[in-house]
């Protein structure tokens, strides 16, 4: 009997509880991250205790957003060298300090500061913490690869749903600063923890009765190497596809607050009601960003990642032209929520179609450094909605109707040979 089915069949139970405990530490883990995406709660008091122009405070959230792409290349690397235990313990470690920083640098009006924090070293620890349950995760669910990268990512989405509940209000009552300290310490105890469960499954490990298609890079023998997928235009288009669909998302996120806030204006006099009520729809939108993470990863495994994102990117399309017209609330918000869904949907269905293209041997390298788009999306979508603010919503239309383009001409790369002794 060989080592793989040996290691099949040894504590199988045992091993198959402890995928499910990694993927239950991934979610809180991603929930935790995933708070960065509230950044609109806090732009305006923000701006409003110190004076500083809407542009200059967006920089944070554009660097902050720009360090978790680059930095989830690097922890994607290192996750395949040194395990994923102690990259997501030293990511954690950072974001916690970093949000922290961020309640500094409200306290002594520094936005310097708060570029260093919330930007620097809290989107650099983010964007470390946050590759490494996904690509843990990957190995261990090999039949399951949408659900469970779905799964994960919902908690990143959902994330800003409790922050844009809570926040807002913590910020009236306690200040800015007081915010950040306590979410902060929350933060760096809770996912300094969570990561402590990850490891990676043992050598030649497969879920008992579940057996690798023939066809593709399906397992670990026939994976691609980094070198080897980034010399592949695949690699190219599915990286382009990605920065397109978060350039858009993003963008909208950024000013998901404003723009509620804007609408609801008329009906709502008091600046610190119309604070909340703009916190109320980022909350609800952020939510439908985590449950379409989870949503459009189940539909991937059954319809095909390629048919989701085509249907992600068109209807979303379709829906960023249809939305400057809208001046009712509720239909804003429920447009927002879909959009969301299929911004989110990139991050759920991509770390699985990467796989399925160059296989789970070396994904978190070669994931990681797909996300080296969502860094730059990250810098490209907030700067385009704030300041191309009557068209933005047509570019990110735009920019959709790119990525359809790209993923129905794409072809997956032809399965590697393997050699078998």
């Amino acid at each position: 009997m060989n080592q793989a089915n040996q290691a099949n069949i040894t504590d199988d139970a045992g091993l198959q509880k402890s995928r499910w405990l990694i993927a239950a530490a991934a979610v809180v883990m991603q929930l935790c991250l995933g708070t960065v995406y509230a950044w609109s709660v806090f732009k305006k008091p923000l701006m409003a205790a110190h004076g500083w122009t809407e542009t200059a405070t967006q920089v944070t959230f554009m660097i902050c957003i720009g360090m978790i792409g680059v930095c989830a290349a690097f922890g994607g690397a290192f996750v395949d060298k040194k395990g994923p235990r102690l990259v997501a313990t030293v990511g954690s470690i950072l974001f916690g300090i970093g949000t922290m920083l961020a309640g500094l640098a409200d306290y002594t009006g520094n936005i310097f500061l708060l570029y260093l924090g919330f930007g620097f070293i809290g989107g650099g620890g983010n964007g470390v913490a946050y590759v490494t349950p996904i690509a843990t995760l990957i190995r261990w669910f090999p039949d399951k690869r949408g659900l469970v990268t779905g799964l994960a990512v919902m908690g990143f989405g959902a994330g800003a749903f409790f922050m844009g509940q809570i926040a807002p209000a913590m910020i009236n009552h306690i200040s800015i600063a007081r915010t950040w300290f306590i979410f902060g310490a929350i933060f760096l105890v809770l996912t300094v923890a969570m990561s402590q469960f990850f490891k990676n499954p043992p050598q030649g490990w497969m879920p008992r009765g579940f057996v690798p298609k023939t066809s593709g890079a399906s397992t670990a023998a026939s994976s691609w190497t980094f070198s080897e997928a980034f010399s592949t235009r695949q690699w190219w288009m599915l990286w382009t596809v990605f920065f397109l669909n978060i350039a858009a998302g993003v963008g909208l996120l950024s000013q998901l607050s404003p723009l509620a806030q804007e609408i609801q204006k008329d009906l709502i006099r008091d600046p610190a009601r119309l604070a909340m009520a703009g916190g109320i729809v980022v909350s609800i939108a952020s939510l439908f960003n985590g449950f379409g993470r989870l949503f459009w990863a189940w539909l991937s495994d059954s319809a095909g990642r390629k048919t989701v994102f085509i249907i992600m990117l068109l209807s979303g399309a379709v829906l960023y032209i249809a939305l400057p017209a809208i001046k009712n609330i509720s239909i804003f918000t429920l447009i927002a929520c879909y959009l969301l869904a299929c911004y989110g949907g990139g991050f759920s269905v991509m770390p699985a179609f990467v796989a399925d293209s160059f296989g789970p041997a070396h994904v978190g390298r070669i994931y990681g450094s797909i996300l080296t788009a969502w860094g730059a999306a990250g810098v490209v979508g907030p700067l385009v909605f704030a300041r191309f603010k009557g068209s933005a919503l047509y570019i990110a239309a735009v920019l959709l109707v790119m990525g359809f383009m790209l993923v129905i001409s794409y072809r997956k790369p032809v399965a590697k040979q393997v050699s078998i002794n």
